[in-house]
């Protein structure tokens, strides 16, 4: 008898443990997809703020380019965007990261005009930047991201690529001096990989697509 009731509540333990494992997985797995959804539609809403649906006349999230870990300082593979008008390059937003941020690594979207001017510069959350000192690199809390709109690699010259306190032509944050370096170091050496590898880029991209067009479908 004891060993029917040793044995009968050993299977509701068992059961009950079963269950509450799968609903931790099940809850886990939700918040995760939860999670890259959000992160997803900030990547988004940061990529047309770069380059607005009204400047390109392509599918940009569509148009990409997987880039290598370690290209731009990335520790992870991450995608480029190409943006087109008319069928001819109008613009590519590259990720770079600033390993060397206050509060760790910083990873940013740079957009392009191939012109070589910057569309523009935006962060990428989640960052663990000071609230109140380098959060300024977030556009709703300050202007100072888009003090990079129009600027190129000759405006301002090399030298000029640092803040005001180290001789060059960006200012720096309130309390903050560390965070801005990182960031103008990051853009910079964006520019540089975007002179470079530009015609690059656009062959593989060209490649990807015919590759794709090229594919069976299948039936």
């Amino acid at each position: 008898m004891l060993e029917k009731s040793i044995s009968k509540n050993s299977i509701i333990l068992a059961t009950f443990a079963f269950i509450t494992a799968a609903l931790i997985a099940i809850t886990q797995m939700s918040t995760e997809k939860a999670i890259e959804r959000n992160k997803q539609k900030a990547l988004e809403k940061a990529l047309y703020e770069l380059i607005s649906k009204e400047q390109h006349d392509n599918q940009l999230l569509d148009d990409k380019l997987l880039l290598a870990a370690g290209t731009l300082s990335n520790r992870k593979a991450r995608y480029a965007y190409f943006a087109f008008k008319d069928a001819e390059p109008y613009a590519l937003i590259l990720p770079a990261s600033a390993p060397d941020g206050y509060g760790g690594e910083i990873q940013l979207i740079v957009g392009i005009y191939f012109n070589g001017k910057l569309a523009g510069v935006r962060i990428v959350p989640p960052h663990n930047e000071t609230p109140g000192l380098g959060d300024g690199i977030e556009v709703k809390k300050s202007p100072w991201m888009l003090s990079f709109n129009g600027k190129s690699l000759q405006n301002p010259q090399p030298e000029k690529w640092a803040v005001k306190k180290d001789g060059g032509d960006f200012d720096q944050m309130t309390g903050a001096t560390i965070t801005p370096r990182a960031v103008i170091n990051a853009v910079y050496k964006t520019l540089i990989y975007f002179e470079q590898n530009q015609a690059n880029l656009l062959a593989q991209l060209y490649a990807s697509q015919n590759q794709h067009l090229l594919q069976p479908s299948a039936e």
